[in-house]
């Protein structure tokens, strides 16, 4: 399996592409739309043929590719049933996407949005902002639910094996990867918190509404199509 890890310096997404080096079959996931270009060279270079984009949630800060990725290469766009309506394959947790031999399983990780998704692929797990390193994302808006969050880490994703590698949507702090047992030991959100504790804890943030939400959702919602007013 090839599995790579890019990088949007602006909004410090995490964009991934898994591949199965036999077939040439590959797919990405949470690409960003400033990131067009550099992704598809990419997958040019390696030889590889794009057949799914996945997204792990309708994201706020950044607009996605996955429209125009769907455009330039014919690839499906997949996501959370309860998310952006204009996708391919509307998914629920345990649904499977294979791309050539590699088999990636969604899982339902509500909490962040209500549209969460995160993505078990061979030992790894991809959080999107379910689950970052030694945090986690916020539940204020886009029909967050702090209590959700908590239950989709604590039954969904600190239910995998503790080797299980943990690859998060986001980082602002100069981490790439984790592990399931370090965040449950180390994440000062989660660890020793109950569900009471971490939802008080999540309510007192008080954080400022990320600078592109008012753009970004709805262009989201439509797999990256940005309003002609925009």
């Amino acid at each position: 399996m090839i599995l790579r890890q890019l990088f949007d310096k602006e909004s410090s997404t995490y964009t991934y592409l898994i591949a199965d080096p036999a077939t040439g079959d590959a797919a990405l996931v949470d690409p960003v739309l400033e990131h067009l270009e550099r992704d598809l060279a990419l997958l040019a270079e390696l030889g590889l043929t794009l057949r799914t984009v996945l997204e792990t949630h309708v994201h706020a800060d950044h607009v996605t590719a996955a429209g125009l990725l769907r455009e330039r290469t014919g690839a499906r766009t997949a996501a959370s049933k309860a998310g952006a309506p204009c996708v391919d394959l509307p998914l629920s947790h345990g649904d499977v996407i294979r791309v050539g031999s590699v088999a990636i399983t969604a899982l339902a990780t509500p909490g962040h949005t209500d549209d969460g998704l995160s993505y078990l692929v061979d030992g790894h797990v991809l959080t999107g902002d379910t689950l970052l390193v030694r945090g986690c994302g916020r539940a204020d808006f886009q029909n967050g639910d702090p209590r959700a969050l908590y239950r989709s880490i604590h039954e969904v994703l600190f239910a995998l094996p503790d080797d299980t590698v943990v690859l998060p949507g986001h980082d602002y702090k100069g981490f790439t990867r984790s592990t399931i047992g370090e965040e449950k030991r180390f994440n000062p959100r989660l660890a020793g918190k109950s569900e009471g504790e971490f939802v008080a804890l999540m309510n007192a943030l008080g954080l400022p509404k990320p600078k592109k939400l008012d753009l970004a959702v709805p262009a989201n919602r439509a797999c990256g199509a940005v309003p002609a007013h925009a």
